[in-house]
Parts: structure tokens; sequence; C-alpha cells
């Protein structure tokens, strides 16, 4: 059986997005599990892998069939959009953005035509990406408007955590909203069929409450009792194994501890803060994160799409201490998903 070919994006140019694609293809177990390839402007991998003295090479291709998927060589599909004389490392500009955004959207061209079996994402700067006219939150939503998707959800992966979201890119106000009984019964069903197809053996979901201590029988809120709880019922009835609602406080340490399998929050940094606390590890004395692990999955797409849960870190990018776990993670993750694709 072949080894899936993974398209991964070069993230934005001026941010540690190439070195970590770079480091992580250096990895003997990258190749053992699938044939990679980037998706960027190759000049921007000539330049950090000269940069930072690195034992690879760079093989240009405009073609998927051109690749060579060859260890100590990097295969860039060279979508040649980046200036380097202006280009300059922890910097926003519209170029920076636009080229990324072409990147996205390439892989996801690619995947959606199967020239490629999986698609995993580098780290954008928002900020530029809009300053290239391009009004998108997040690579979410970019996947949902070019496959045509209407429901999906982000699911975020760790060691000991299993994270997926009612709502992620909306302010605070709107999420409370959006907190509603379809559509949490919705990402029950989609982190299920995540799991599963993660290999994952436990399936038992922890729902999160939105309120302090799950509104605490209605002292603090009533969409627990309004919308949490009916979605639970209902996906008990659909033969799902479903707790909750339960505190958010307390959930998060019963899920790294093994209560859960995969567990609901109900708004963007209820899930994300416990879950970077969990995978994330700072080095006190060297000023810098050691270890950045945690993947992003986006659900319900008829492609795959993992990425880094991390940002562009501007403020280290050409320096060469960039940590490639989370990269390594997501391409591992890719693979894992692309075994039960449709």
């Amino acid at each position: 059986m072949n080894k899936p070919i993974i398209g991964i994006t070069m993230g934005d140019p001026a941010s540690i997005g190439p070195e970590i694609a770079v480091k992580a293809l250096m990895q003997e177990s990258i190749h053992a599990i699938c044939r990679p390839v980037i998706i960027g402007d190759a000049n921007v991998f000539a330049q950090i892998v000269s940069l930072l003295h690195l034992p690879v090479t760079i093989n240009r291709i405009t073609n998927i069939s051109e690749a060579n998927f060859q260890l100590g060589q990097i295969d860039v599909f060279d979508l040649q959009n980046v200036d380097m004389e202006t280009l300059a490392f922890g910097t926003i500009s519209a170029m920076s953005g636009e080229a990324s955004f072409q990147a996205v959207k390439k892989v996801i061209e690619l995947a959606m035509d199967k020239q490629i079996d999986a698609t995993v994402t580098g780290p954008i700067n928002k900020k530029s990406i809009n300053e290239a006219g391009h009004a998108f939150a997040g690579h979410t939503e970019i996947y949902a408007t070019y496959t045509g998707t209407k429901k999906y959800a982000m699911l975020l992966v760790e060691d000991h955590i299993n994270v997926i979201h009612v709502s992620t890119h909306v302010s605070l106000r709107q999420a409370c909203d959006l907190v509603q009984k379809d559509r949490i019964v919705q990402v029950i069903e989609l982190l299920v069929d995540g799991l599963k197809r993660l290999g994952k053996t436990n399936l038992t979901i922890g729902v999160a409450g939105l309120n302090p201590h799950a509104g605490d029988n209605g002292l603090f809120g009533t969409e627990e009792a309004e919308q949490i709880i009916p979605a639970i019922e209902a996906a008990r009835e659909l033969g799902y194994t479903v707790e909750g609602p339960v505190p958010p406080d307390t959930m998060f340490a019963k899920a790294a501890m093994g209560a859960y399998g995969g567990v609901v929050a109900m708004y963007h940094d209820q899930g994300h803060i416990p879950f970077k606390l969990a995978g994330f590890r700072w080095n006190e004395e060297k000023q810098q994160m050691d270890s950045v692990k945690g993947v992003n999955i986006t659900l319900g797409l008829p492609i795959i799409r993992t990425s880094v849960d991390h940002g562009t870190a501007f403020e280290i990018a050409g320096k060469g201490i960039a940590s490639a776990d989370a990269m390594v993670l997501a391409i591992e993750s890719a693979v894992q998903l692309s075994k039960y694709k449709a």
C-alpha cells in the first residue's frame, strides 16, 4: 500500500512556518509514514535552509508528479509568490499574507482534486491575510469556504486532551448566543467520529457547562437547562456516551487523567487555555518554549486538514530555535486520518 501524500503549507513566510516544516521533513520517521510535499515559495525554503545551515536540499516542482519524496531533499510545490527583497522575518505585510493565503488555496485545490491525500497547514498571520484583502478569521473559515462546507468544528488533539468547540472565532458575547442544542449535538457527533478516525478507543464525552459551576441549577445562568442538557439527552438517545454539563474548572482535569476520550468546550478560550497549558512547555532558563505540542483538526470537511496549534511566533522567526513538535504531530495525525478517508 502506497504511503499517503501529505501537502504541507508554508505558513506565513515571515514566521517560523518554513523553519518548522523543514525541520519536520528532516526526520526519518516522517518519511517512513508518508510522502510529504510543501506548498509555498521555494526561495523562502532555500533561504531558511541556507540561513540555518540545515543539511537538506530543495527540489522545486510545479506538479505533484515531479516530487521525489526523498529524505534529505525537500519537495516544494513552487508558487513563486514571495518578494525575497522585501521579505523580513517577524513583520506583518500584505505580501506575506497573500503568499500564505495562496498556499492554503492551492493545497485545498490539490486535495479536492485528489492529487494529495491530506493537508497540513503552517501558521498564518490573520492581520497579514486581511491586509492582503482576504477577510477570513483563520484557516478553518478558509477551508469551509473553498470546500463548500457548512457544518464543521475545530478539534484540538494532544497526548492527554482532545477538545472540540461549539464556537471559535467570534466575540465572547456572540459565543454565548451560539450555545444552541442542535449545534452541541452536531459537535458531539463530529467529535466521536473524529476520535474513531484517530484510532482512539475511549469514546466517553464530557460536555462543559457555559457558566460558572455549570450554572449551579440556574443560579448563574439558564443556558445549561435550556440548551446544553437537552443536547446531552438528545446525544444519549443517539447512542453516544455523554456526561455533563460538567463544570469547566474540573472537566479538563478529569479529561487529562483519562476520564473522557474527548470533551466539548462551549467557546474558543474555554477549550484553548487548558489545552495549551497541557501541551506547551516553557524553558525558564532559555526564555523560550521547549515544546509546543498540539494539533488543530477541522472536522466535517470533505478533505483532511490538520494544523499546528500555535501561531507565527514572529519574535523567534529565522533564529533556528523553533520547535517542530507540533508540525510533526500534525503530519502524524493527517496520516492517521488518511487511513479512514471516505
